[in-house]
């Protein structure tokens, strides 16, 4: 009687996640790209002041534009713990779909920035005064690998019974 009770009580804590799937991924996603982001901000731009979002002006202009994608950043991973709160409230957290989301959002951002933002729209380089190819090969494969695991995750929970 107790396994049942168990089993019954597993299956009701978990029986909405197949219909919160896509927000499982796109809450894990939000909450991938703020953390990177936020990381990217605090250790890039302020404790290594390697540089700033926005290095096409002066320092100040600098200094704002970190600010600005700092509070990006916060918003994004408040505003993710805002819909995971919601999935657990409704019974629908699904802790590998989510996490598979996280990393393909921080794989995804980590990539745009090291592609569009670095090489196209040349907002800012991870250094200067130094050989780029070594950071930006770095970056990217990190980038590429974080994407990867998240997509693994997500397959896997594509074919996940309970």
């Amino acid at each position: 009687m107790a396994i049942s009770n168990m089993y019954e009580e597993k299956k009701h804590k978990h029986e909405n996640r197949y219909q919160y799937g896509q927000q499982n991924l796109w809450t894990g996603l939000l909450f991938g790209l703020g953390v990177v982001a936020f990381i990217d901000e605090v250790i890039f731009h302020q404790l290594l002041h390697w540089h700033h979002f926005y290095d096409k002006s002066t320092a100040n202009i600098g200094l704002v534009s970190d600010g600005l994608f700092h509070a990006f950043s916060f918003f994004a991973t408040i505003g993710s713990a805002f819909l995971l709160a919601d999935l657990h409230r409704n019974h629908g957290f699904w802790v590998k779909r989510w996490l598979g989301g996280i990393f393909l959002g921080a794989g995804v951002f980590q990539l745009y920035d090291g592609i569009i933002q670095h090489k196209f729209m040349r907002l800012h380089q991870i250094r200067y005064n130094v050989e780029i190819l070594p950071y930006d090969l770095v970056w990217n494969v990190l980038a590429a690998i974080l994407i990867i695991i998240g997509i693994v995750l997500l397959i896997q929970t594509n074919h996940q019974k309970y």
